[in-house]
């Protein structure tokens, strides 16, 4: 891992669009304005604790009082990383007896995330902006439709080559999406968790949140090393999430999910439409 940070920094070092990041244009932070950033970061801790797509509500925030797409992204993507221990904490009682998955699971998800965050840092702003509300829909669309995909996979047996396909392609592709950009990755890992394993909804809203914690974790890092990050932004996101986290977590087990699921999608459509509009 040390290898292949250090190749993250020589190649952050070397890309136009570190430089392109760091150059972006500065947001002032009013009272006003930080109280809105550490409240995005709650709403997204919280929404990511019950379901995963935090991130639909703390990047339009960010989008909304000026930071351009791609500083948004690196920045949300460090700042919300303590929600997912806040989400851990919350759902210690369901991970305690999860953790020969997640080492199964884990080269899968790391492999993917280094990807994914390379895939960024090599992605000038331009592209960025183009691509971006197309990953939304995407993952407003995954998380749509999983109930739909749950039924359809249900006479097929959990020991069979196709779940086991999607279990680990799917843990793959999922964080590659999460390392590039982060948002609904929880979604993704829900849906594929929840129509590959034979478990509760708590139980794999357990395992996305580990498996999140190391995606996110890795791709941070990366974003660290690589890209300049909006700061005053992070710390505000830190602690917003963190108590976010661990909120949603608990709630998790009493809230109606359908109730999330069309708030979720609600924002990642605007988001999408926001980005799609200029």
């Amino acid at each position: 891992m040390h290898d292949v940070l250090a190749a993250l920094h020589l190649l952050g070092g070397h890309l136009l669009v570190a430089h392109l990041i760091g150059a972006a244009a500065t947001v002032h932070l009013t009272t006003s304005r930080a109280l809105l950033i550490a409240l995005a970061g709650l709403g997204a801790g919280i929404v990511n604790g019950v379901a995963g797509g935090g991130t639909l509500i703390s990047f339009p925030v960010l989008l909304a009082l000026g930071y351009p797409a791609l500083t948004a992204n690196v920045t949300n993507t460090v700042g919300i990383w303590p929600g997912y221990l806040g989400g851990v904490a919350g759902f210690r009682e369901e991970i305690g007896d999860q953790r020969a998955t997640v080492r199964v699971l884990a080269p899968a998800a790391a492999t993917g995330a280094v990807v994914g965050a390379v895939l960024l840092l090599t992605t000038s702003p331009a592209d960025f902006q183009r691509v971006a509300p197309w990953l939304i829909l995407l993952a407003s669309a995954l998380f749509a439709v999983q109930p739909l995909l749950r039924r359809l996979l249900a006479d097929v047996g959990h020991d069979h080559p196709t779940r086991r396909l999607l279990l680990f392609g799917g843990t793959f592709v999922a964080s590659v999406y999460g390392g590039y950009f982060g948002a609904a990755m929880g979604v993704m890992f829900m849906a594929i968790l929840g129509l590959a394993l034979p478990d509760t909804l708590s139980r794999t809203g357990g395992l996305r949140t580990i498996l999140s914690v190391l995606v996110n974790g890795i791709a941070a890092v990366a974003f660290m090393i690589g890209a300049s990050l909006a700061w005053a932004a992070v710390g505000l996101l830190a602690v917003g999430s963190l108590i976010g986290g661990w909120i949603g977590a608990r709630l998790a087990r009493h809230l109606p999910a359908p109730v999330f699921r069309v708030v979720v999608i609600a924002i990642g459509l605007a988001t999408a439409l926001k980005l799609l509009v200029g």
